[in-house]
């Protein structure tokens, strides 16, 4: 096995191969520890930790350490956001003394981002660029931290969002975009010799070529909002372009971390994925069905699966978990899957189908439903 392969995750097709990705202010229980040491892949969200340890970075730490404690097989990632100055770590402070550091707008001012007004880092500046970089890697260097995710990425890359939104002028977008490039390729060269994974938020419809050619610099791609687009009347083509991007990835050899939302999105989502109305399961599980058959009709080797109804799994004022799914283990993850047979084949304009060695899957994306026809009698009966 080759070195670059032997960082991946663990892998196996005997039951669904799955990722999680999630976020908790204070320090995970031991019980919470171990029900994520059963995943290969986990992604620590940025305000990890910080309530217990004060930082997003040392919480991450001590929450990868207690969750190798369990599994140490179980690959752990470091969150990071490229663009936007969450200030939940640490570090954060350094940027009070260079304010010439952060993007500035067409009128002067700080370029803002999302409804609290995140600072944007000025990624057209070398200087930017290397304390970005070193920060980074000072915690994966933490043997308890298998690498990093990179989020905010498609706000660099998106045609309108630093100009429209956050208001910067066209000519320092590009010189942002070319800093970012840069950037990509320094961490992808720094983190691949120390043998540390980089998945990043990269792979989206929206994108010229969905954002494959991007994935030279990275392991892998997290896949977010891959059904749903913001024009009315092009979903089925938004979704069709997402289906072939991560089927594209995927057979490159790519991670691939596919998340898929319970319930409705929440208007209250602002800096990741929240959900509503995902409280009883059992009639969630025709979307749980879809959800599996949209997975298993992208995925190869090094695909993992996260079925959410939101990343945080904080408790709200009474003392009640905001996830309902948090420490669920769904029937569906136990069900015998086995190899696939052979790429997905799409049929009509709708649908899609593949077989694996103890399932076939229908998928009409049109209705939003899956058949799963498993091998094992016993469940047939539940369908």
């Amino acid at each position: 096995m080759s070195e670059a392969v032997d960082k991946f995750p663990d892998f196996s097709w005997d039951t669904l191969p799955l990722y999680v990705h999630i976020r908790k202010q204070d320090a995970f229980s031991d019980e919470e520890a171990k029900f994520l040491s059963t995943f290969p892949l986990i992604t620590l969200e940025k305000t990890t930790g910080m309530g217990t340890y004060g930082c997003t970075e040392t919480g991450s730490i001590k929450a990868a350490e207690k969750i190798k404690g369990h599994n140490p097989n179980a690959k752990v990632l470091f969150y990071r956001n490229v663009i936007i100055n969450y200030t939940f770590y640490s570090f954060d402070g350094e940027l009070d003394d260079h304010d010439d550091w952060i993007l500035k707008d067409v009128n002067g001012e700080n370029a803002k981002a999302l409804s609290q007004g995140f600072k944007l880092y000025d990624l057209s500046q070398s200087e930017v660029r290397e304390w970005w970089i070193n920060k980074a890697l000072e915690v994966c260097d933490n043997p308890a931290i298998d690498g990093l995710f990179l989020d905010g990425n498609l706000k660099v890359l998106d045609k309108h969002y630093l100009t429209r939104i956050a208001k910067i002028p066209e000519e320092k977008k590009a010189e942002v975009v070319e800093g970012w490039h840069q950037m990509m390729s320094s961490i992808h060269e720094a983190l691949d010799a120390k043998n540390k994974l980089q998945l990043a938020n990269i792979v989206r419809a929206r994108l010229d070529d969905s954002g494959v050619s991007c994935l030279q610099y990275f392991d892998g791609s997290y896949l977010e909002h891959f059904e749903s687009t913001e024009k009315k009347g092009l979903e089925m083509e938004y979704l069709e372009k997402s289906i072939a991007a991560v089927q594209k990835a995927a057979q490159s050899g790519k991670i691939i971390a596919l998340t898929l939302g319970l319930g409705e999105p929440s208007a209250k989502a602002d800096y990741d994925d929240m959900r509503e109305k995902a409280d009883d399961l059992a009639k969630l599980k025709p979307r749980i069905e879809y959800c599996v058959g949209l997975f298993l009709i992208v995925a190869e080797k090094y695909s993992y699966l996260n079925i959410h109804d939101g990343y945080d799994v904080n408790c709200d004022r009474s003392g009640k978990c905001r996830s309902k799914v948090w420490l669920k283990h769904l029937a569906e993850y136990d069900r015998p899957l086995g190899e696939p047979l052979g790429p997905a084949e799409k049929r009509g304009e709708n649908m899609y189908v593949r077989k694996f060695e103890h399932v076939k899957v229908k998928v009409n994306i049109k209705q939003k439903r899956a058949h799963l026809e498993w091998s094992d009698p016993s469940i047939k009966e539940d369908l």
